[in-house]
């Protein structure tokens, strides 16, 4: 069978939006080539190369987002990943650099191509507790683990990128029993999902995406914890009643300024924000937005390019 391979160039801010949206539109893998993803592991000393091309590491920040395609399907489905790009674009205005947006789209031949981008997944150990799970695997959880099942055809959030482990690991330290867990841009699902299994009373998920509210509400189903979960299209609880104990936001430093002021309406006196997705060189921006409004950091953690925040008022 062969697909279309769409490739889109973008910058390192905006690849994990323009991936995000490809999700929406693949069961078939997205693909991001970062030279800032070999600087960092190259700046990492638990890792030894033996040789790296000066060319790969001069710089630049053309970033390449590749998502396969249905070949019946692809002109349609590229038209409307072009447009929901261009979107997230305008909506970021002149706080987010999207690159050039050049498209390319080519051939390939994929008979294999979707069992070998089943076999790149494994179930990932986040922290003490969660396993997150691709629903195709067979796994034998052990006594203590929380298993996250995500859908094949999910949207963006699947605990592989720093950012979303990184949440994951700060939620099993700072989620208490029987706490409200609000998730802020909830792409698949799998934070809000997660802090139900650890025992939240209750997770309130928001996305602006429809696709990401329809996969986080079918993650929800699969894991069992409907029941616990509410999923709702708007870029913040529009309810403002509505008090987390953990707020959590996985989103761009950008886009974390901007919801700064409202994001504390629903976060309770002696709750918690988790913030990641923020870029390494703009941890003080975001922080800055932060204090403005009353919290102030408790904890910064860093893995490769990323930071995550751990915020708390009176701290």
């Amino acid at each position: 069978m062969k697909y279309i391979e769409l490739t889109v160039h973008t910058s390192t801010e905006a690849s994990e939006l323009v991936a995000d949206v490809m999700w929406e539109y693949t069961a078939y893998g997205v693909a991001i080539s970062d030279v800032a993803d070999v600087i960092a592991l190259q700046n990492d000393k638990a890792v030894f190369w033996d040789y790296i091309d000066d060319e790969v590491t001069r710089g630049g920040n053309d970033v390449l987002v590749k998502c396969f395609l249905e070949t019946a399907d692809a002109d349609t489905a590229i038209a409307s990943i072009m447009r929901e790009i261009d979107t997230r674009r305008d909506l970021a205005g002149d706080a987010l650099a999207f690159g050039t947006l050049e498209e390319t789209k080519r051939e390939i031949e994929g008979d294999d191509w979707i069992d070998v981008w089943k076999n790149h997944f494994r179930p990932l150990h986040i922290g003490k507790r969660v396993v997150v799970v691709p629903e195709w695997i067979d796994y034998k959880k052990e006594e203590h683990e929380v298993v996250v099942l995500l859908d094949s055809n999910m949207a963006f959030g699947t605990g592989e990128h720093e950012t979303t482990a990184m949440c994951l690991e700060l939620l099993q330290e700072y989620l208490g029993a029987d706490s409200v867990c609000i998730d802020v841009g909830c792409g698949s699902g799998i934070l809000g999902i997660a802090a139900a299994k650890l025992g939240a009373k209750r997770s309130y998920l928001t996305d602006i995406d429809p696709i990401a509210v329809e996969s986080s509400r079918h993650n929800a189903e699969k894991n069992g914890v409907a029941e616990r979960v509410t999923v709702a299209r708007s870029d913040l609880l529009e309810n403002s009643a509505i008090k987390g104990d953990v707020i959590l936001a996985n989103i761009t430093a950008e886009i974390l300024v901007l919801l700064a002021p409202s994001m504390p309406e629903n976060l309770k006196e002696t709750g918690t924000l988790i913030l990641s997705g923020i870029l390494n060189d703009r941890v003080q921006k975001v922080k800055d937005a932060f204090e403005a409004v009353g919290l102030k950091t408790a904890e910064e953690r860093h893995r490769g390019e990323w930071c995550a925040l751990v915020l708390e008022r009176g701290v």
